[in-house]
């Protein structure tokens, strides 16, 4: 959400997303077309769309687990080396 987007800006959208969506099985388990009402506002929709077929991934390649594996987490849709350097270092140390 925060990609081109400032923090103070992607709070609410962010606390409104994971009310809604809590988990990647949880935003795998809805059509696109449900996510959009909750990124309305933020812009940059392939963003969504890439974080909804990431979450589709996780679920089906890892089980529902986000992987903490480099490799791994490279590979899910629209994940590129920012991504991952930010991902890797804040939720996995």
């Amino acid at each position: 959400m925060c990609q081109q987007t400032r923090v103070s800006s992607a709070i609410p959208y962010f606390e409104r997303f994971i009310a809604r969506f809590p988990t990647p099985a949880a935003l795998a388990a809805v059509d696109i077309e449900a996510v959009y009402p909750y990124w309305a506002g933020l812009g940059y929709y392939a963003r969504a769309r890439n974080l909804h077929a990431a979450a589709g991934q996780v679920v089906e390649r890892h089980g529902g687990a986000v992987p903490g594996d480099p490799e791994a987490f490279a590979a899910l849709k629209g994940v590129g080396r920012y991504t991952l350097g930010a991902v890797m270092s804040i939720a996995f140390g």
